[in-house]
């Protein structure tokens, strides 16, 4: 199974290529090209810019899925080494309890 990975947009590259929209005389196909776009982004983000204004874009959106995945991958090897650490602690605890008997 193939995963595809999200491509996030800053708020700031947004609203620079809405700009861009309004400004450039090229066609909307090319600009996306341009910007590595698809069309629909750039009518979206220009709605929304119409609709919003200066509170569009908020940043809320899905983390990033590599994110996600190194900080589960650096979790697990901190739990690894916790329950290897805990494993030593139960042994010593055992030893010491002997050697007071």
């Amino acid at each position: 199974m193939s995963t595809k990975i999200r491509q996030v947009f800053s708020p700031e590259f947004n609203r620079e290529a809405v700009s861009l929209l309004h400004k450039n005389d090229k066609d909307v196909s090319q600009l996306a090209r341009e910007l590595g776009v698809k069309r629909s982004h750039l009518y979206r983000w220009k709605d929304e810019l119409e609709a919003y204004g200066h509170k569009a874009f908020p940043g809320h959106g899905k983390r990033n899925l590599k994110t996600t995945t190194d900080e589960t991958a650096k979790l697990r090897a901190e739990n690894l080494r916790l329950q290897e650490e805990n494993e030593i602690l139960k042994k010593a605890a055992i030893y010491f309890a002997r050697e007071l008997e």
